[in-house]
């Protein structure tokens, strides 16, 4: 009668035991998730700064280009006009 006590308590506790480590893997799993989702978001938000970053780069050379086109096509056209008016 001992020994067949003594077995149910042994198997009592290693459930105990197994349930115990089931809720810590399940709880490290989902903290794993958790990070690994961060990171993702993280690396999400760091890829569309970086576009934004580059756009407003192309966007501010393509201003310029077209602010010394219009300065020189207008300095042109004034010296020709003044030309013309001289002549």
């Amino acid at each position: 009668m001992t020994a067949a006590i003594d077995s149910f308590m042994r198997m009592r506790q290693s459930i105990s035991q197994f349930e115990t480590a089931f809720e810590q893997e399940t709880y490290l799993e989902r903290r794993r998730r958790e990070q690994l989702r961060r990171r993702a978001a993280n690396r999400s938000r760091a890829r569309k700064i970086n576009r934004v970053e580059q756009e407003g780069k192309v966007r501010f050379s393509v201003l310029a280009v077209c602010l010394t086109a219009t300065v020189i096509v207008v300095v042109l056209a004034m010296f020709e006009a003044l030309s013309f008016l001289m002549a």
